[in-house]
């Protein structure tokens, strides 16, 4: 089959030929049709092994159903997530994270959801109850912050995003765009972070007392830096909590149910999953690219020819 493999110099990837997965019996072989690129996947590139095959959202047909019996039969359109190997045209997915799609829900849509869209909806889940609270998501123009900024508003919170780049975050239903965290200001019930360093250590700054930070990435490599006494004494009982969709998954087993929640609702029109950059997988190399330097707002989606 063809596959994205690793490489060791730039671009650290190129389109080549890899052997078929074999399913093991809780897997279903998917013939994949698109995948969403994510920071963690692209930036860990440049050290994996030469040839191997990365990639953690798949969108796709099932080829072969499971041997156990579980998950979608033969023909199904599906939405699935992996922990490697999602970039190539066939992929062995475990049945216990896989979903069926709506209809109406294109595969490059449905491509998004597992990372992006999980992620969000765990932190949230995480969080809990966010009716009527303020909730503060930083990197708000990211794939992960236009998903909670969504999610959150049909939650009933009064959401503010912190993002460089602020178009379009005020349709998805955001009440305040800021490009700053200053140390004074309110407080929040929530805060939902995916920045780190420096933007953790101010969001420590204004959660609320039994409050909950959830930060799920870190696109800082500064330290994270506070006076303690902001969190212990001023905020008792607020708490940070790291989160990393596969260990949540895990620990919940609730892959399903959660891609098969998020598809509904795409299908629904009650969340977009915010494509920025569709191309075919040819140009890999330029789609990556961009979304390292920040020139993604969203979701970038490539498509198997």
């Amino acid at each position: 089959m063809r596959a994205l493999l690793s490489e060791t110099v730039p671009p650290f990837v190129r389109l080549g030929e890899a052997p078929d997965p074999k399913p093991e019996p809780g897997q279903a072989l998917v013939e994949v049709r698109a995948f969403s690129l994510n920071r963690g996947e692209t930036k860990r590139l440049a050290t994996m092994e030469p040839g191997s095959v990365t990639g953690w959202d798949v969108a796709g047909v099932v080829r072969t159903p499971a041997a156990n019996g579980s998950g979608p039969g033969e023909g199904a359109r599906v939405v699935g997530l992996m922990h490697l190997g999602a970039w190539a045209e066939l992929a062995a997915v475990d049945t216990s994270i896989l979903a069926e799609l709506p209809a109406d829900v294109s595969f490059e849509a449905a491509s998004t959801l597992p990372v992006a869209g999980m992620t969000a909806l765990r932190a949230l889940e995480v969080i809990g109850f966010v009716l009527g609270k303020r909730l503060l998501v930083t990197g708000a123009s990211g794939g992960v912050g236009r998903f909670a900024i969504q999610l959150a508003n049909l939650a009933g919170a009064h959401v503010t995003g912190l993002a460089r780049r602020t178009e379009g975050l005020t349709e998805l239903g955001v009440d305040e765009v800021i490009s700053s965290l200053e140390p004074e200001g309110p407080v929040f019930d929530a805060i939902i972070d995916a920045v780190g360093g420096p933007v953790l250590g101010a969001a420590i700054g204004r959660i609320a007392s039994f409050g909950t930070i959830v930060n799920f990435a870190a696109t800082s490599d500064e330290p994270v830096s506070y006076p303690t006494r902001t969190l212990f004494g001023r905020a008792p009982g607020a708490r940070v909590y790291g989160l990393m969709v596969f260990n949540e998954l895990a620990r919940h087993a609730s892959g399903t149910s959660d891609l098969t929640r998020l598809a509904h609702l795409v299908a629904a029109g009650k969340i977009d999953p915010q494509i920025d950059l569709v191309a075919d997988w040819s140009e890999a190399a330029g789609a990556i690219e961009a979304l390292l330097n920040r020139r993604v707002n969203g979701k970038a989606v490539l498509q198997i020819s």
